[in-house]
């Protein structure tokens, strides 16, 4: 029963993780497929470039609260056989379950986005502190620099030295994890660090405005 408990537990984080917020809301109240347009992504960052800070702030934010919801559904669903150890094993399990929800999503022909606010709830549920940390360093490369993917690679680069050298981590599967986001972000940002060294890569504008009011 419990090996059938863990099933239904990591599904429901990847069917949480599926939500495609940035599609959902870019059809339902602009009409528009945010795939369709800008980078393709559908993300919060292309939300926003496309749509503008009013629909690209919800899309962020709920990104990152279906990310810790779909890991704490391990935690509200009674699993009583489980060690502690046992427990984190399969939070993991939906961590990465959830986050290949967000870019393979079953709601929305399995076209999504890269995953890094989904993460970011991850991160959130699993690594408090050291996620604060990185979203420090992502928001300071940002302002610095003004490029979402590299400060997102940037961020990616540091967590698992944060989790490891600052917030001391110890556990195995949790490290892991930590090292496999480092490697899983600068992947799922190939084009954009084609386009970095090519100089092509788009900067953030701060005071973007809804295209639509445009």
């Amino acid at each position: 029963m419990t090996v059938f408990s863990i099933i239904l537990v990591i599904l429901a984080a990847y069917l949480i993780g599926s939500i495609p917020t940035a599609v959902w809301v870019g059809k339902v109240f602009y009409r528009i497929d945010i795939r369709e347009h800008g980078s393709g992504n559908a993300g919060a960052t292309n939300t926003i470039r496309i749509l503008g800070y009013k629909a690209g702030i919800p899309v962020l934010l709920f990104d990152v609260f279906k990310g810790w919801v779909a890991v704490q559904v391990a935690l509200w669903i009674p699993l009583p056989d489980l060690t502690f150890d046992g427990l984190t094993y399969v939070r993991i399990g939906c961590a990465i379950a959830a986050v290949v929800g967000h870019i393979f999503p079953v709601y929305a022909g399995f076209r999504g986005g890269k995953g890094v606010g989904t993460l970011t709830g991850v991160g959130l549920a699993l690594y408090p502190i050291a996620l604060l940390i990185v979203l420090g360093i992502f928001i300071l490369t940002l302002a610095i620099t003004r490029y979402v993917s590299l400060s997102s690679i940037i961020g990616a680069f540091s967590f698992p030295f944060v989790v490891f050298f600052i917030t001391h981590e110890r556990n195995i599967a949790l490290l892991a994890l930590a090292i496999l986001v480092a490697i899983f972000i600068p992947l799922t940002h190939r084009k954009n660090i084609k386009r970095l060294f090519r100089g092509e890569e788009n900067r953030f504008d701060f005071r973007r405005k809804n295209v639509k009011n445009q």
